[in-house]
C-alpha cells in the first residue's frame, strides 16, 4: 500500500477544470458543424471511380454532347392497369401541369429540377397494360438542399409518389416511381436516418450497457458524455474537410463514423475507468491514482488507436474515392476518441472524485477485487489445460473459416441493396414485365460517326442487348418526325438498351461482353452509363481487396512487434485475429444466405470487414497482452498470463459487448451493406472477446511460456 500522503496543492484540480472548459468550448464550435454533416455527403457512385476507369472516360465525352440531355437522372413513373389512347392522352394533359407542383415541404416547384424545354410525355406498353413516364431530372436535384435543409431528390420522389398515387387511384391505375432517381432518392432517404435514428439508438444502447456494467446511477454519464464530445469533434472536423473538398464523405462513411467513435471511445473509457478504480484501492489521493492508471493505459490505448488509424489510412490507396474518404474520416474519429478519453475523461473523473462510483465506491484499502470471481475461475481453467483449450478453439475456428470460401461477395444491385423492398425496387421488377428492362437507363457507347452501323450490329449480337439507338438532337416523340442523329467532333453516342434490369448483377456481367465486341472494332470506343459504372466499381473494389489487406497486415505486425518488443507475440496475436476474421466471414456466409436471405454481399464487404475486424479485434489482444507483459516482468510469464487474463477479463468483455452493440445498431438502417457490416463486426468482435482473447490467446501464451517474448530479455521470465 502506498503511504504517500495526499497532495495539498489544488493545481491538479484546477488543471482538470481547465481541460474540461477547453473541451466544452471546442464542442460549442464543432457541435453545430456535426449537425450539418449530412449536407456534405456525396453518394454518386460515378463520382467515386478512378479517372482511368473506362466509364469515367466515357462520361467526360458524353457530358460534352449536351448538358441538357446528358446531365440527367433518369426517373420513371410506371402506371399499371387497362390502358387505351384516352388514358394516355389524359395522363399527358396531367403531366403538362406537373412542373408547377411544389416539392413536398417547400414552395419550390418541380420544374426547377427538370431539363428546360424537354417535354414530359407518357406512352403505353405494347401489351396495353402499362404506361411509362420518363422525367428528366437534373443532377442538381441530387446535390441541392431545400430551404428546410432537406436534400432535394428524396423530397421530389416523395412528391411524385403522392401525385402518381392520387392520379392513379382516380383513373383506375396503380403507380410506382422507379428508375435511377427513385433508387437514389430511397438511398438518400435511408442515409437520412443517420442523423437521428442511428445516432439516438446507438447512444441508447451504449448508455444501457454502461449502466449494467457500472451498476451506478451516475458513473455511466461521464464516459458517454466524453464519447459524444469525441463524436461532435470528429464530425465537425470531417464537415470542414468535406465542405472544402479535401475528403469525400458518403452516407455509409457518416454512419460508420458515428458507431466507430462511440464504440471506440467507450472501449477506451472502460479501460481507463477500470484501471482507475483498481488504483484507487492503492492510493489515497485520487490524483495519484489517476496518474498511476494513466501510466498503465496510455500505451495500450495509444497502440490500439494507432493500429486502427494506420489500417484506415491505408484506404487512401483505394481506387474508389468513397473508400479513400472513409480512411481519413475514420482516422479522425479514432484520433478524436483517443484524445478525448486521454484528456477529458481523466479530468472529469478526478474533478468529481470517488463518489462518482456510488454505490460501489472504491476505498483506499489495497484490495484488488478483480482477482476473484468468474475470471479467476476461467484463468484457473486455462492454467490446468492450456494445450487442449487452444487446440479445441483453433479447430472450431478453422471449421467455421472453411465456409468463408463460399461467401458471395460479387456485388449487389441497388435494388438488392435494401433490406426491405422499396417502391423503386418494386417498380423496376414490374417495369421489366411490360417494357425492356433497361428502358430509360441505357448503356452509352461512344463511337466515331462512321462506325455507327458496324458497332450497332455488333452490340445486337451481345446476349442481353434489346435494342440500339443513336442519341439524337431532340427527344423521339411518338407520331412526330424522328430527329437527326447528334454528332459532336465526329463522335456519336449509341444508347444500348438492355433486356435486363440495368442495375442488376446480370446486367453488369454483360459489360465485359459489350466491351469485347466493340473493342474488336476499335479499341478507342468507350462504354459508359450507369451499368458500366457499377461494373467498374466492382472491379476497383476487387483491386482494393487484393492490395490493401496485405499492406494492413504488415503494418499491424510492425506495430505489435514494437509495442510488445517481441516478434513471436506479434505473429501469434495477428495469426489469431486473422483466423477469427475468416471464421467470421464463414459465419456471415451461413447467416446471410440461410437466415437473412440476402442476395449476396457488396464487393467491398471483405475489405471493410477486414479493416474493422482486424484493426478493432487486435485491440482486445493489445489490452490483454500489454497487461500480461507488465505482470510477466514482475511475477513471470505463465503467472502473468493468468493474472493479466483475470484482471482484464471483465473490462475487455464489457468493451467487446459495447463495440458489438454499437456496430449491430447499423442494422436499423434499411441498407444491406451496413446491416451485413454491422453483423460481421458485432459477431467478429464477440468472437474475439469471448473465445480468442479469453481462451485461445491466453492458452497459447501459457503453453509457450517465456519464449513468447522472444527476442526481448523478458523471454527468460
Amino acid at each position: 500500500m502506498s503511504t504517500t500522503a495526499p497532495k495539498k496543492s489544488r493545481r491538479p484540480f484546477i488543471t482538470a477544470l481547465i481541460v474540461i472548459f477547453i473541451w466544452l468550448g471546442a464542442s460549442g464550435v464543432f457541435g453545430p458543424l456535426f449537425g450539418s454533416l449530412s449536407t456534405v455527403q456525396e453518394n454518386d457512385n460515378s463520382a467515386f471511380l478512378p479517372q482511368n476507369a473506362e466509364s469515367t472516360q466515357a462520361s467526360k465525352i458524353i457530358t460534352k454532347f449536351s448538358a441538357d440531355q446528358t446531365q440527367t437522372i433518369p426517373t420513371l413513373v410506371l402506371y399499371l392497369g387497362t390502358v387505351d389512347d384516352s388514358k394516355v392522352a389524359a395522363l399527358n394533359a396531367h403531366l403538362a401541369l406537373l412542373g408547377s407542383t411544389s416539392i413536398k415541404g417547400s414552395e419550390v416547384p418541380i420544374s426547377k429540377y427538370l431539363i428546360p424545354g424537354q417535354p414530359i410525355f407518357a406512352f403505353a406498353s405494347q401489351d396495353k397494360k402499362a404506361i411509362l413516364v420518363s422525367l428528366p431530372l437534373t443532377f442538381d436535384s441530387a446535390r441541392d438542399l431545400l430551404p428546410n435543409k432537406k436534400p432535394v431528390l428524396p423530397e421530389i420522389i416523395k412528391t411524385l409518389r403522392e401525385d402518381s398515387a392520387t392520379y392513379g387511384k382516380a383513373n383506375g391505375l396503380t403507380a410506382n416511381v422507379t428508375g435511377v432517381g427513385a433508387l437514389l432518392g430511397d438511398l438518400f432517404g435511408a442515409f437520412g436516418g443517420i442523423d437521428s435514428s442511428l445516432l439516438l439508438t446507438t447512444l441508447g444502447v451504449v448508455a444501457f450497457i454502461l449502466i449494467i456494467v457500472y451498476r451506478s446511477p451516475v458513473l455511466w454519464i461521464l464516459p458517454l458524455f466524453a464519447s459524444v464530445i469525441a463524436l461532435s469533434t470528429a464530425g465537425g472536423l470531417v464537415y470542414i474537410l468535406a465542405k472544402n473538398n479535401v475528403i469525400d464523405l458518403s452516407g455509409q462513411s457518416q454512419g460508420i463514423l458515428s458507431v466507430l467513435v462511440l464504440g471506440a471511445a467507450t472501449d477506451y473509457a472502460l479501460l481507463l475507468i477500470s484501471r482507475y478504480r483498481e488504483e484507487l484501492h492503492h492510493y489515497e489521493s485520487r490524483f495519484d491514482a489517476m496518474k498511476a492508471a494513466y501510466k498503465g493505459v496510455f500505451e495500450p490505448i495509444l497502440a490500439s488507436g494507432s493500429t486502427v488509424i494506420v489500417s484506415l489510412l491505408v484506404l487512401l490507396l483505394s481506387e474508389l474515392s468513397n473508400n479513400r474518404g472513409l480512411g481519413p474520416v475514420g482516422a479522425i474519429g479514432i484520433a478524436a476518441s483517443m484524445l478525448t478519453i486521454l484528456t477529458l475523461l481523466p479530468a472529469l473523473l478526478v474533478a468529481f472524485g470517488r463518489w462518482i462510483f456510488w454505490p460501489r465506491i472504491p476505498r483506499f484499502d489495497d484490495v484488488n477485487s478483480q482477482l476473484g470471481g468468474v475470471w479467476a475461475k476461467i484463468g484457473s481453467g486455462v492454467q490446468k489445460r492450456p494445450r487442449k483449450l487452444w487446440l479445441a478453439t483453433s479447430v472450431l475456428l478453422v471449421i467455421l473459416a472453411g465456409f468463408s470460401t463460399t461467401l458471395n461477395a460479387k456485388g449487389l444491385s441497388t435494388a438488392d441493396a435494401f433490406t426491405k423492398k422499396q417502391d423503386s425496387v418494386i417498380g423496376l421488377e414490374l417495369l421489366g414485365e411490360h417494357f425492356p428492362g433497361g428502358a430509360g437507363q441505357p448503356t452509352e457507347v461512344v463511337v466515331r460517326q462512321a462506325q455507327v452501323g458496324s458497332v450497332s450490329a455488333a452490340l445486337l449480337t451481345v446476349a442481353g442487348v434489346a435494342s440500339v439507338e443513336p442519341m439524337r438532337v431532340g427527344p423521339v416523340i411518338p407520331g412526330a418526325p424522328v430527329p437527326a442523329i447528334k454528332v459532336l467532333d465526329g463522335q456519336v453516342i449509341l444508347n444500348a438498351t438492355l433486356a435486363l434490369n440495368p442495375d442488376s448483377t446480370a446486367a453488369r456481367d454483360a459489360i465485359p461482353d459489350i466491351r469485347r465486341v466493340v473493342h474488336a472494332i476499335d479499341p478507342e470506343i468507350l462504354v459508359g452509363g450507369s451499368t458500366a459504372v457499377a461494373f467498374d466499381t466492382d472491379v476497383a473494389a476487387d483491386h482494393d481487396n487484393k492490395t490493401i489487406i496485405p499492406i494492413v497486415l504488415v503494418l499491424i505486425t510492425i506495430i505489435l512487434g514494437l509495442l510488445l518488443r517481441s516478434i513471436v507475440s506479434a505473429f501469434l496475436l495477428l495469426s489469431t485475429v486473422v483466423l477469427s476474421y475468416f471464421a467470421t466471414l464463414g459465419a456471415c456466409q451461413l447467416v446471410f444466405e440461410h437466415i437473412f436471405h440476402f442476395k449476396g454481399a457488396d464487393t467491398s464487404f471483405p475489405l471493410f470487414a477486414f479493416i474493422f475486424l482486424v484493426a478493432l479485434g487486435i485491440d482486445y489482444n493489445i489490452f490483454l497482452m500489454t497487461r500480461v507483459r507488465e505482470e510477466s516482468a514482475k511475477i513471470g510469464t505463465r503467472a502473468g498470463v493468468i493474472k493479466g487474463l483475470t484482471v482484464t477479463g471483465g473490462v475487455i468483455t464489457s468493451a467487446g459487448i459495447v463495440l458489438a452493440a454499437t456496430f449491430g445498431v447499423l442494422g436499423i438502417l434499411p441498407l444491406v451493406f451496413l446491416a451485413e457490416l454491422g453483423f460481421a463486426v458485432a459477431f467478429g468482435v464477440l468472437l474475439d472477446t469471448l473465445i480468442v482473447r479469453t481462451i485461445l490467446v491466453p492458452a497459447l501464451a501459457y503453453d509457450i511460456g517465456g519464449k513468447i517474448w522472444w527476442p526481448s530479455k523478458l523471454q527468460d521470465r
